[in-house]
């Protein structure tokens, strides 16, 4: 059985403000995509990257890589117009590579502090029961609203997980659902990500541990907290 990390990176990231993808912004000298790499270079359980990437940018990733020894990357996939069509091109470029209980983690690329045991339990836990998602549990209270301006209903926080990636699936499973969805038109738009179209599909999904570190740089708030992280653990 091998460990495929699928890695987005395929998005135009509008929200930073920056003029080019917010993947590939400098923090400390270094993109923040290649910190995301490094983290799965290092992991003793990831055998194989994959990157799915915004094309233009293709041979810049090569270079760095090559300069920061990021040697388990398989091969760059090009990003599809949505999200979920970036992540159904990673899965179907494995097609005849990989076995059906192979395990594909698939992780954004803009989540640049994924811990080591975030990833071990992730994969392990993919392994036990078939997929795993990376969970925390929902410490604000959750109010439904009811008429825009006021709410006469909440959500029990005790009922509540926020799930992110990484996120794993037995590959065989998951290509299934990719080509499913797809063809019947599931889960695939909007917001939808695999956990959400997994769900629509009627799978059952299993919580992994998570982190708080594992944020994902969307903003430029977000990216000044993650360069001050940097420059504290200096």
């Amino acid at each position: 059985m091998s460990n495929i990390a699928i890695i987005i990176a395929g998005g135009v990231g509008s929200r930073m403000g920056h003029d080019i993808p917010k993947q590939f912004i400098e923090v400390e000298g270094k993109p923040v995509l290649m910190y995301t790499l490094e983290g799965f270079q290092k992991h003793p359980m990831v055998d194989v990257i994959v990157l799915v990437c915004i094309d233009g940018w293709q041979e810049d990733v090569r270079r760095w890589c090559a300069q920061s020894g990021i040697t388990k990357l398989r091969k760059i996939v090009t990003g599809g117009a949505s999200g979920q069509e970036s992540i159904r091109n990673g899965v179907f470029s494995l097609e005849g590579e990989c076995a059906q209980d192979d395990v594909v983690i698939i992780h954004d690329g803009i989540r640049p502090l994924v811990d080591a045991f975030v990833l071990t339990d992730v994969i392990e836990k993919c392994v036990r029961y078939g997929n795993a998602v990376t969970s925390l549990p929902y410490n604000e209270q959750i109010f439904v609203v009811d008429d825009e301006i006021s709410t006469v209903k909440y959500i029990p926080r005790e009922t509540l997980r926020r799930v992110s990636t990484p996120q794993a699936y037995l590959f065989g499973r998951l290509d299934r659902a990719y080509h499913e969805a797809f063809e019947k038109k599931i889960g695939i738009y909007g917001s939808s990500y695999t956990n959400t179209m997994m769900v629509e599909l009627g799978e059952r999904l299993y919580f992994a541990a998570g982190s708080d570190k594992n944020v994902k740089l969307t903003t430029p708030d977000d990216l000044e907290w993650f360069r001050a992280y940097l420059r504290k653990e200096k």
